[in-house]
């Protein structure tokens, strides 16, 4: 090929995703930005277990170590953990409920790329060394008096990145409520889909409080606001209220869609139905209810008095039971079933008892008077890690290796798979657990230096050496991503061969409309039902086959974003340089054009012909 005909096929393929509407497509944009920031903030947290690694140590400044802190939970929970999930929920929910896209394929394309603009403004405040230092929770007696705009780009990323996440929650709540096939009820939706259901609806109600709070702040910051300036008559305690409304449901935000994950992969993997599938529905359910009542906890300390204490410990422990209900359920899923031990198997059964440990924690800081002597002691780090990664990071691990084939058509090394799994696994208990003693042993959390002689040496020394085996694990992973990327050896429809959902029944990766002809969904794992009687292509059709409509890519969505990116440094710099207003001004003016030519657009889409889609399946062999 010639130099001229690679620039002109690399353009191609950089437009095809800089524009794309679809999705798969928009699925794995998230898990590349998703992962992006993932190793950024891993990296932060290595520096964070190094400068704590001896007493005194002066590897970074008390103040590099306060941006460091923020910055590592910041980017782990909001550009990493979230947005992998939303990739996740992005690939596979759609081909679950037998969906050719999701209800908005121009707003989930706004979606991702208000995600990633948001991401990388909040990151760019390293290069203009205005980092936001108020920890990843910014409460507002340390968010008002932080010097420079590191705290401006944390406000006005997040606000940018979570807009992107409550178009996405809304998506998919429509997608599932208007979109699932003929014959698939609510209860015939697979587990995943569940909690896909119910984490969008949590985000629905719990990102606009977030919103509402950093519309406040940056009102604070930049314009006198004295919301939450107490000297100005405001209320301090106002923010963590709004906080953590928020901050507790983003918690289940996060785990429910690994709930998802690993009740796929206990179902598969055990060759069984999911045991007690009602009640695992039930239980996710009532996750999400109660998941918005019990946000006090985190205030147990402020002087809220007995009785608000009491109803919200009561609250933190009630929300234990449908937990229990899953573990149980997964247990007995396994229970006598013909158990294949791959990769994402032993990530799903070193889940539970890990998961259990962060939860009994959490019990415990749940109880308001231990609470008091555990509170902001390294107590809290490490049930925060057991729950967030003892949870939805080896959900996440599970997934990649599991849903890999299914977007790449590539199987990633089970070999190099457990590789990964032992050296994260080992690694992230010897992070982790040790800081459970540590807090017990007086050790604050948010401190950037200790002083010799206190016995946290050899705890922290430990947990140092714990983070680099983690970190030697995501390396190993990312080295088979690569080697299997290099390979690219074909995998069927399904690799795994014990597939139970609609997603397991079409080619790996899916065409871009996924399914030839809508399917018909005979009852909970159609797939494995069409298969034990003999229909070896796993799905029914609910339809002839027909001209299918598609809608059109669009560039809109990627220079909106880029527009709101812009607009957020002239917010910031309007007053302090000259060409602050004019960048403000000029941004909002891309913003408005963008979207008004959007509403004048009559964009119609385009049709798959009934004889296109007959050559695609005589190319597969699948012609019928």
């Amino acid at each position: 090929m010639s130099s001229v005909a690679q620039k002109r096929s690399f353009g191609a393929a950089l437009w095809d995703w800089l524009t794309t509407v679809d999705h798969k497509k928009i699925g794995i944009l998230y898990l590349l930005g998703g992962g992006f920031f993932f190793v950024l903030g891993g990296i932060e947290a290595l520096i964070i277990r190094f400068q704590l690694l001896t007493p005194n140590n002066d590897l970074i400044s008390a103040g590099t170590f306060n941006q460091m802190i923020t910055m590592h939970g910041t980017t782990m929970i909001f550009l990493a953990a979230m947005p992998i999930l939303i990739g996740f929920m992005n690939v596979v929910m759609p081909l679950q409920i037998g969906a050719r896209d999701v209800a908005f394929p121009f707003l989930n394309s706004l979606g991702f790329w208000m995600f990633f603009f948001g991401g990388v403004f909040l990151n760019l405040s390293w290069f203009i060394g205005q980092v936001p230092d108020a920890g990843w929770t910014s409460y507002a007696s340390l968010s008002l008096i932080s010097e420079g705009h590191g705290v401006d780009f944390y406000a006005i990323g997040l606000q940018i990145a979570g807009g992107g996440t409550l178009i996405g929650g809304i998506n998919f709540l429509v997608t599932i409520i208007n979109m699932r096939a003929p014959g698939m009820t609510y209860m015939r939706m697979p587990l995943f889909t569940w909690t896909t259901f119910v984490a969008s609806a949590m985000i629905l109600f719990a990102f606009p409080p977030l919103t509402i709070g950093l519309f406040f702040l940056t009102f604070d910051r930049m314009f006198g606001g004295n919301f939450f300036d107490h000297t100005m008559g405001g209320n301090t305690i106002i923010w963590e209220h709004i906080f953590w409304i928020f901050g507790h449901p983003e918690v289940y935000i996060l785990i429910l869609p690994a709930f998802g994950i690993f009740s796929e992969i206990f179902s598969i993997f055990s060759r069984k139905r999911l045991f007690g599938y009602p009640s695992m529905v039930f239980a996710t359910v009532l996750i999400g209810f109660l998941g918005f009542m019990v946000w006090a906890h985190h205030m147990f300390t402020v002087g809220l008095g007995p009785t608000a204490n009491a109803i919200f410990s009561v609250a933190t422990m009630a929300i234990a039971v449908p937990t229990g209900v899953k573990i149980f359920n997964w247990l007995l899923t396994m229970w006598g079933g013909s158990i294949k031990l791959t990769v994402p198997m032993l990530y799903a059964i070193a889940f539970i008892p890990t998961f259990i440990m962060g939860g009994v924690t959490g019990v415990m800081l749940g109880t308001a008077p231990l609470d008091y002597q555990l509170h902001d002691s390294y107590f809290v780090v490490a049930h925060f890690h057991y729950v967030i990664v003892g949870g939805t990071v080896l959900g996440i691990l599970a997934g990649v290796h599991l849903y890999w084939p299914k977007m790449f058509g590539t199987m990633l090394s089970e070999g190099l798979g457990k590789i990964t799994f032992w050296f994260f696994l080992v690694g992230f208990h010897l992070t982790f657990l040790i800081q459970h003693w540590l807090g017990l042993w007086g050790m604050p959390r948010r401190v950037f230096t200790y002083m010799d002689g206190q016995g946290w040496n050899s705890g922290n020394a430990i947990s140092t050496a714990g983070a680099v085996l983690m970190a030697i694990g995501i390396t190993v992973l990312i080295y088979n991503i690569i080697i299997t990327t290099i390979k690219n050896v074909r995998v069927a429809n399904d690799p795994w061969g014990d597939g139970r959902t609609l997603e397991w029944a079409i080619e790996s990766p899916p065409v871009y409309y996924n399914f030839a002809q809508t399917p018909l969904v005979r009852g909970l794992d159609t797939v494995w039902i069409e298969k034990s009687e003999g229909n070896e292509s796993g799905i029914t059709p609910a339809e002839p086959i027909q001209d299918i409509h598609m809608p059109n890519g669009s560039i809109i969505p990627f220079i909106l974003s880029m527009g709101l990116f812009v607009t957020g440094f002239g917010v910031m710099f309007r007053t302090e340089q000259a060409w602050g207003l004019p960048v403000l001004i000029g941004g909002l003016v891309w913003v408005f054009l963008a979207m008004a030519v959007r509403s004048w657009q009559d964009d119609t889409g385009y049709y798959v012909t009934k004889e296109e889609i007959l050559r695609d399946l005589k190319r597969k062999g699948g012609q019928k």
